[in-house]
Parts: structure tokens; C-alpha cells; sequence
């Protein structure tokens, strides 16, 4: 009798690994989570663009002789905070891109006085000086 149940519990453990192997679901998991080349090139240009664009607004806002001025001001020197901005991560870019145009259109619609806005040049300076040394 033992050896009767024994017999029927091994094949109903075979029985059920046929018909759900555990290779098909982790496959099937495997291949939900599978990214193509094409999506992941895609993604990398976009990411690639926006950093190109944020790297060009940062810039620019301290590309200006009111800029130059202020660094100046601060005792840095211009050259050495526009070429560390490309040195800044991602996010640290786009925050500063986000910043940077921000200010811009705040004192080009007289929302922030010039004092302010060199003030914020200054602030961006430092900031991309700190980041890229860290």
C-alpha cells in the first residue's frame, strides 16, 4: 500500500512538472523584461539630445558679458565653469538647464532685476565648480 501511494505521488509530481516546466514561466518572465536594440538605441538618443540641449541652455545663460562679468566678480574664471559643465551629471544638468532658463525668462519679462540675475549667475558658477571637483 505504501509503496502504491509513493508510486502515485512520484507520478503526480511528474505529471505536474510536464505540464508547467519551470523553465517556460522564467522564460516567459525573462522575455516580458527584454528590451530591443532598436528601443534601447531610442532611448539612448533621446537621453543623449536632452543632454546636448541642457548643456547648450547652461552655457549659454553664462555665456553673456553680464555673465563673464559676475564670474569674474567672484573671482572664477569664466572659461574653466562653462568647460566644466559638461563634467555634471545628468540630473545635475538638467536642473541648472531648468534654473538657468527660469532666470532668463524672469528678467527678460522684468520678473527678477539685474542684481538678482547676476547674483543667480554667480549661484550656477559655484554650483557647476562644486559639482565637477566632486
Amino acid at each position: 500500500m505504501k509503496l502504491l501511494l509513493h508510486s502515485i505521488c512520484v507520478l503526480a509530481s511528474l505529471v505536474a512538472l510536464l505540464v508547467h516546466p519551470a523553465g517556460v514561466s522564467s522564460q516567459a518572465t525573462a522575455q516580458e523584461h527584454i528590451v530591443s536594440p532598436q528601443v534601447m538605441q531610442q532611448q539612448m538618443q533621446l537621453s543623449s539630445a536632452a543632454r546636448q540641449k541642457n548643456i547648450a541652455t547652461v552655457t549659454e545663460f553664462l555665456s553673456s558679458d553680464m555673465a563673464d562679468h559676475a564670474i569674474r566678480s567672484a573671482h572664477m574664471d569664466p572659461m574653466q565653469v562653462r568647460s566644466a559643465i559638461p563634467t555634471l551629471s545628468d540630473q545635475e544638468l538638467a536642473n541648472l538647464a531648468a534654473r538657468s532658463a527660469d532666470a532668463q525668462q524672469k528678467f527678460a519679462a522684468g520678473g527678477i532685476s539685474s542684481t538678482m540675475l547676476l547674483l543667480i549667475i554667480v549661484v550656477v558658477a559655484i554650483i557647476i565648480i562644486v559639482a565637477a571637483i566632486h
